[in-house]
């Protein structure tokens, strides 16, 4: 698959966020404070998860529709990807 460059932009900003995280950390910040970035990080890996499953099954049922095949195997498979991850 073909990951572009938006995708990669998405987890540059969260590469971004966790380096604020621990800065925050270095500079002592409260922990509330700590606690609340980490769950926007978790929050914004959530969404590249979801987006990358979504464009990886949108290529996955144009290819199986383009050679013939029933795009079921392409869903199922984006399910079990998105059960993993949690």
């Amino acid at each position: 698959m073909e990951y572009s460059q938006e995708m990669k932009n998405r987890l540059k900003r969260i590469e971004g966020q966790v380096r604020g995280v621990i800065r925050m950390m270095e500079e002592e910040k409260h922990c509330k404070d700590v606690v609340t970035q980490l769950s926007a990080v978790r929050s914004a890996v959530d969404r590249a998860l979801g987006y990358v499953v979504a464009k990886n099954l949108e290529t996955c049922i144009v290819d199986a529709k383009n050679e013939g095949r029933s795009a079921e195997d392409a869903i199922q498979e984006a399910v079990n990807m998105i059960v993993k991850s949690r």
